[in-house]
């Protein structure tokens, strides 16, 4: 169905997000992440009661041997996930136009990025391990040189393709449709019947499968180039998939939100046709856009062709942004898995229990994705102040309280919010504020509490 919803356990405090297997395979999958405290710089936090950490740099003390040999200096995830940040930035730039943007390219940055994190932290991991072995002071000198480096990761790869790689694979789903409208003596067609060979080409020669929204989502169907390797993913991405693909055989399709999902066809003056029932019993418009069309309690099954040319028409920054929340909401609900129930903003309505033992079991890795996704976002649209609140508050549970109080700072000051929501924020940052000049005493985390 062609639609798409809006939007190893360890404390957020901990922070970081590993996975401890060392060979580069997809990072998507399931895993045991191990905990990590150094990556998202928390050097002065304590830690949830009930956690033993020691708060010294883990990396960097097992490391010590080799800064004292003169050893080159390990990059930081930072500096790692920098290049596919800065791409992402570019391409979707004020300064581009919306119809210069390409939704796959900006899509696969983001799978690189995402990727390159997590590949990071395994090779870490493999590097702490292995320094940690007795044996490493009989390693020889070759031995040394098959440890992995973090920092020598191929920026250009993303599961062993370049991006320009992957975007040949829809270049070549492209050519597959042209080879059926030709077997079909189709020399020119309309976009009907572009599209009827599209889903032959999708769903019949190469069997992609739409994914159905469950209660324990699988990140990968989130990421274009996942979805693309395994032929399964959500309904929103068969519609980037749909628009990249008529896109290149010069048949524009457009897109919009209509309740919780996101709806393509192609550009026609006559969209009545696209609700015509064909003789497999479907419309067009259902057989691209899926189940929810036929669906009574979606508002999808409502439209008709005429209400059809009343919908708002996405742009290319608003589809990037629905990507983006989608990952931002598969990550964070994942993250607090282990806390079933957790609201991202319950700690606003929580001022009376404040307290740094207090803050929820969460998993870091998909918490740290998660705060990806909303920077990113926030990028897009600068001026969501929702989203802006969101990223505060999850730098409030990896305790980064300093980024916290900024950004929640500025939807104060920089946005017209109702004013219950906006006392609760003031109230909010107080705290946090008291609490980042605790933060740097050596006090026991159960001492942290305000009052």
């Amino acid at each position: 169905m062609l639609s798409a919803s809006s939007s190893s356990f360890a404390p957020a405090s901990a922070a970081a997000m590993t996975m401890a297997s060392s060979p580069l395979v997809s990072r998507f999958a399931a895993h045991r992440t191990t905990l990590r405290c150094d990556l998202l710089d928390q050097r002065r936090l304590p830690c949830s009661s009930g956690i033993q950490m020691k708060m010294r740099n883990p990396i960097a003390t097992a490391s010590a041997s080799a800064f004292n040999n003169d050893a080159p200096r390990t990059k930081s995830y930072k500096e790692v996930i920098k290049p596919f940040r800065q791409m992402f930035s570019q391409e979707i730039s004020s300064q581009s136009n919306d119809s210069d943007i390409s939704i796959a390219k900006v899509l696969l940055y983001i799978a690189a990025e995402d990727e390159a994190f997590l590949a990071f932290n395994r090779e870490m991991d493999a590097r702490f391990f292995m320094r940690e072995r007795e044996t490493i002071q009989d390693k020889t000198d070759s031995e040394e040189e098959l440890e992995p480096d973090p920092s020598e990761t191929d920026s250009e790869e993303l599961d062993g393709k370049s991006i320009t790689e992957w975007l040949s694979e829809l270049d070549a789903i492209s050519k597959q449709v042209e080879a059926e409208l030709l077997s079909r003596g189709i020399n020119s067609c309309n976009a009907v019947q572009v599209l009827e060979a599209v889903n032959t080409v999708l769903f019949d020669m190469r069997g992609f499968k739409r994914t159905s929204t469950c209660f324990d989502e699988d990140p990968k169907d989130y990421y274009l180039h996942s979805v693309l390797t395994s032929r399964c993913g959500t309904a929103f991405l068969f519609s980037v998939i749909y628009i990249e693909v008529c896109q290149r055989l010069g048949v524009p399709i457009v897109g919009a939100k209509v309740g919780e999902e996101f709806l393509v066809w192609p550009e026609t003056e006559n969209p009545e046709e696209l609700f015509e029932v064909a003789t497999s019993g479907k419309s067009l418009f259902a057989i691209v856009n899926g189940k929810c069309v036929d669906d009574p309690k979606s508002m999808a099954s409502e439209l008709t062709g005429k209400s059809l040319l009343g919908l708002d028409v996405a742009t290319n920054r608003d589809i990037i942004g629905i990507a983006l929340a989608n990952l931002f909401r598969v990550h964070w609900k994942r993250a607090s898995k282990p806390t079933p129930g957790q609201m991202l903003t319950a700690p606003l309505t929580e001022l009376n229990n404040f307290r740094i033992s207090n803050i929820p079991l969460l998993r870091p890795h998909d918490l740290r994705l998660a705060i990806a996704a909303a920077e990113r976002l926030l990028m897009l649209e600068p001026n969501n102040w929702r989203v802006r609140r969101d990223l505060g508050m999850m730098h409030y549970y990896v305790r980064q309280c300093r980024e916290a109080i900024i950004e929640l700072s500025i939807c104060i000051a920089s946005f017209a919010i109702e004013e219950e929501e906006a006392k609760e924020l003031k109230l909010f940052v107080e705290k946090l504020h008291r609490l980042f000049s605790l933060m740097s005493s050596p006090l026991d985390s159960d001492r942290l509490a305000l009052r």
